[in-house]
């Protein structure tokens, strides 16, 4: 499936101008500010962003749209600020991932529980499902959803050999989020949290055991230099999202409204096929399989990779039935937990509550 979806998004990423050669009406040039990746190196922001929100909308406007892109680092934003920085105008679009949002709006946490989906096709499904329930919640901030997207898939780091997860009880784990703190708890583990940028001195320095992040993005901040052994089970998949300025997108001519929504449609689907492809080329850039790194950077030191077995996804599904999913029902309230259950138990196969 990766190498295939490797594939398939560069074939969206090539046709994308086709899709989105639709006209829009003479008129005034039409600013956007957009703040939207973690950081400008990420593929998300150079492969997606900067081609299709920024380069294309320009294009197929011709010339009216231009959108000044940037990243959170490049606006010395933390990424929790992303809704308040939307609602209040001062950039029209932004993205972050949903479980930074949702302390603004806690159902948002709801949609990438970890333990919740084993694989990216249904991650995908959770976050389509979740968009119009979410948005009703993000509409009182005066902001929408256009689209959902995920990162490579949350593994795990760690610089001592493992086999299983039952190995991980008792060790340090750098994780982020309410639900991977449950669930490293459940195995035993110690969550220690510790910011994205200092995660690699920390391990270099045995302050923890192993770290928590995508694939792809572990490669990206050289931790196989600090770690030895990276898992191949799917946590997670820190699921994002675009959202706009409500009042801004409404006042838009309707040919550039349905323009920058075509846009959205492209930028999801190339999100999600390159979620799937950076998924496995973490790994692999991370093992040294220089034949099938193709995204990220090969690592000088290969890593060992650690394939999860039966036992442990079985463990994976019954922690997160049995401790993550109640834990999120109890923070978010008992409201959180009927929306669950109508919205994601049927795709999930998993009820709150028995």
């Amino acid at each position: 499936m990766f190498r295939t979806g490797l594939a398939s998004l560069l074939a969206i990423v090539a046709f994308a101008s086709p899709v989105l050669a639709q006209s829009i009406p003479p008129g005034p040039r039409i600013p956007i500010t957009a703040v939207t990746q973690p950081l400008p190196t990420q593929p998300q922001f150079v492969r997606v962003d900067q081609r299709i929100l920024r380069d294309g909308l320009r294009e197929r406007s011709g010339g009216r749209i231009e959108v000044t892109l940037a990243s959170h680092a490049e606006r010395n934003l933390a990424g929790n600020e992303i809704v308040r920085l939307v609602r209040a105008g001062q950039a029209e679009i932004g993205a972050g991932t949903l479980s930074t949002l949702s302390g603004d709006v806690p159902i948002l946490d709801g949609v990438d529980l970890s333990g919740l989906a084993p694989d990216i096709a249904l991650a995908r499904r959770i976050a389509d499902a979740m968009t119009p329930v979410a948005n009703r919640d993000l509409e009182r901030f005066g902001v929408r959803i256009m689209a959902m997207y995920p990162f490579p898939a949350q593994v795990l780091f760690c610089r001592a050999p493992f086999t299983s997860l039952s190995d991980l009880r008792g060790r340090r784990i750098r994780t982020f989020g309410n639900s991977l703190v449950d669930f490293y708890t459940a195995l035993g583990a110690q969550p220690t949290s510790i910011g994205f940028p200092e995660v690699y001195s920390a391990l270099e320095r045995g302050v923890v055991d192993c770290a928590i992040t995508g694939s792809g993005s572990g490669v990206a901040a050289r931790w196989p230099e600090v770690s030895t052994h990276i898992s191949d089970l799917p946590v997670s998949w820190a699921v994002a999202a675009y959202i706009v300025n409500l009042n801004w997108f409404n006042r838009l001519e309707p040919p550039v409204r349905a323009l920058i929504e075509t846009a959205f449609r492209e930028v999801s689907d190339a999100q999600w096929e390159l979620g799937a492809a950076a998924t496995r080329d973490g790994i692999d850039c991370a093992i040294g399989n220089r034949d099938a790194c193709r995204i990220h950077t090969l690592a000088a030191r290969p890593m060992t990779e650690v394939k999860a077995s039966d036992a442990d996804k079985a463990e994976t599904r019954r922690i997160f039935e049995q401790v993550v999913l109640p834990g999120f029902v109890r923070r978010c309230g008992a409201r959180c937990g009927e929306i669950y259950n109508q919205t994601i138990a049927p795709l999930s196969g998993v009820r709150f509550g028995g």
